[in-house]
């Protein structure tokens, strides 16, 4: 069992906010790097095996982004009708059945209902996890922590093109049986690591002014922005690669591996960064790269630039959600009541702003030919505004 906090014992405080920061770990992994990554490489599967067809399986998908919207805006008032330790492991275990019940193809409907469940797991594990583990640490360690949680999201992404297709050599029924046995594991690893409480004291909120509100407005959307800058390389990306070069699908998936090493190391890159230099400069920095590795594809370089690309935003795909809340903890270090409602507007922003760019630059697309370079200057733009946003905010910080 996790040991009680102690305030005079803050090694004992360090094992705890360790152990939890690797059950936080299993439930990344589990709610999203599985639970939304895994289905990419499966997608082909089930309409290969007539499953469902093209149109029917890319709503499937949808419906995953649809449930993690919902767990997003719902994941904390979930949490109120019992403790968040019990709301985590159910999420974990919602996740791992949503996995077994897609192994039966019963119906569209049923389909849909179990993605949906795995995202609204997702949805809910992003906006409880990392908070509720976060404060048992130091703040000169919680850069590194929040790394670790949020490497889980790219080893989701490793696992979806190197796990997946050795499953699916036993096939589809199999292979999410064997999705949803993992996740099991995971969420038995995770059972015990949960604190029942955060474990810290804190100043009262009222001996503190507030942050600015508009401090946090703009981080908001900075973090928004952000899920739009990074649309072009998530869902582009491979087909760029094998039909806008030519180069075909087989070296296609080969970028997107390095984009899915990037971001598995990003946020533990991006967590010592900012407990070195501090999670606001080190957001910025962030951006400052993400800009230059999304405009490299419109740039016609050579292979190199592009394998340049694919490391960098994938690492920046996982490395900026610790940094966010590094950040919203750093703006909200005295009033850790405001912290996860802060954390789940942001996320919520995240989502809705992911979902919006990937069917506008969709129709985009289509309207202008398949012109990928446009997609690529879309999306650096995007990130700009994201980094402009960013220095007046800092500015305005500064001048008050």
């Amino acid at each position: 069992m996790t040991a009680p906090h102690n305030p005079r014992n803050p090694e004992a405080q360090t094992v705890n906010g360790w152990w939890a920061t690797a059950a936080a770990f299993c439930a990344s992994l589990v709610g999203i790097g599985l639970a939304r990554f895994a289905y990419t490489p499966l997608l082909p599967a089930i309409i290969g095996a007539h499953w469902f067809d093209a149109s029917m399986a890319a709503y499937l998908g949808a419906s995953n982004l649809a449930g993690y919207l919902a767990g997003a805006l719902a994941g904390n008032q979930i949490a109120a009708r019992s403790t968040v330790a019990v709301t985590l492991r159910a999420m974990m275990i919602l996740a791992s059945v949503a996995f077994f019940a897609c192994a039966y193809p019963v119906s569209f409907s049923w389909f849909f209902f179990w993605r949906f469940m795995s995202g609204l797991s997702g949805g809910a594990l992003m906006v409880l996890a990392a908070p509720t583990v976060l404060p048992l640490l130091r703040p000169s360690r919680r850069g590194l922590a929040g790394g670790i949680i949020f490497m889980g999201v790219g080893a989701g992404v490793v696992a979806s093109g190197t796990l997946v297709p050795l499953l699916l050599q036993r096939g589809l029924h199999d292979t999410w049986v064997g999705l949803g046995v993992l996740s099991l594991v995971l969420t038995a690893i995770a059972w015990k690591g949960w604190p029942s409480e955060t474990g810290r004291s804190v100043a009262q909120s009222h001996n503190h002014p507030a942050p600015r509100l508009g401090t946090l407005r703009a981080l908001y959307l900075e973090y928004a922005l952000n899920a739009a800058g990074w649309v072009p390389h998530m869902i582009f990306l491979v087909d760029f690669v094998a039909r806008g070069l030519g180069k075909g699908l087989q070296v296609g998936a080969e970028y997107w591996v390095l984009f899915g090493v990037g971001a598995t190391v990003g946020p533990i890159l991006a967590g010592v960064l900012a407990d070195r230099i501090g999670f606001g400069r080190a957001l910025r920095f962030a951006f400052v790269l993400e800009i230059g590795g999304i405009a490299i594809p419109a740039l016609g370089v050579g292979p190199l630039w592009l394998i340049v690309s694919s490391v960098v935003v994938g690492a920046f795909v996982t490395g900026t959600v610790p940094l966010v809340l590094g950040r919203v903890h750093e703006l909200l270090a005295h009033h850790p009541a405001q912290q996860k409602p802060a954390w789940r507007t942001a996320t919520v922003a995240f989502a809705l702003f992911q979902a919006v760019a990937a069917y506008g630059l969709s129709f985009i697309f289509a309207r202008s030919g398949g012109n990928y370079k446009l997609l690529f200057v879309i999306g650096a733009v995007t990130m700009v505004i994201a980094l402009v946003i960013d220095l007046l905010a800092a500015d305005n910080r500064a001048t008050s």
